[in-house]
């Protein structure tokens, strides 16, 4: 399964017009994430705010990561300072695969900014969290914090943004997206040895563990025949034909 470093901002120093700060609410993006990469069986490690960019780079690259995403929100310099508005979503000039996740976010970030045309994608050899880190990386600026509506904006759409987001990293890994987890307790039912658990649901996907029959299955969540599964703390697909419910 997919595991993504999710880095959102440690930069307690950068005030919204509107009170609070880029670190604290990126850090309640992320938090508005988490419940939705989990029911989709999106792992991650996540930095914390005592971390800066440059640990959090560290911490990235210290891992094995399939795209570092950085949530990030802007301010705007000299004469444009409170009013320039948009987002901005960075990728590395080069990385394919960064663009391709950029591209998904941006189109994402498109359906529920007030102005489409003012979402963006730019390549960036600049900004640490997308030019150091070694797995494909986005860096996220979700609006302008020093401009009143988007400060607004962005306070009142976090669910909205969260969700995008999510959707737009399901489609990037070609696995499906879920808001909630719909537990359920099931066991292995096969005539032969071991049920195959695959990293994507596609019986050519990569096995990543192995299940005897009889075994027991946790049911994450469901769809188009494949159960999202948590076998002995590994998560991945298996056929829901071969799965019995308890």
């Amino acid at each position: 399964m997919p595991i993504i470093y999710l880095s959102p901002s440690t930069q307690d120093w950068n005030p919204y017009v509107n009170g609070g700060t880029e670190e604290e609410w990126m850090n309640l993006l992320a938090d508005k994430m988490v419940p939705m990469l989990d029911a989709s069986g999106i792992r991650y490690a996540r930095n914390t705010p005592d971390m800066t960019a440059a640990s959090s780079i560290a911490a990235s690259n210290a891992g094995n990561y399939d795209l570092h995403l950085a949530l990030h929100s802007n301010a705007a310099a000299g004469d444009q300072a409170g009013k320039a508005r948009g987002s901005i979503v960075f990728y590395y000039p080069g990385s394919a695969d960064g663009q391709r996740a950029a591209n998904l976010i941006a189109d994402g970030l498109k359906t529920i900014y007030p102005d489409p045309n003012k979402v963006r994608t730019e390549a960036t050899t600049t900004l640490g969290e997308v030019a150091q880190v070694r797995a494909p990386a986005v860096l996220i600026e979700l609006a302008f914090h020093d401009n009143v509506e988007d400060a607004n904006w962005i306070k009142a759409n976090l669910d909205n943004a969260a969700r995008v987001i999510v959707l737009a990293l399901t489609e990037y890994f070609g696995i499906p997206f879920f808001e909630t987890e719909h537990r359920r307790s099931g066991v292995v039912d096969v005539e032969w040895g071991n049920l195959n658990v695959r990293a994507r649901p596609n019986t050519s996907a990569a096995i990543v563990a192995q299940a005897p029959d009889g075994a027991p299955i946790t049911i994450l969540n469901s769809a188009n025949g494949w159960h999202l599964v948590n076998y002995n703390g590994t998560i991945g697909y298996v056929s829901d034909e071969f799965v019995t419910l308890t």
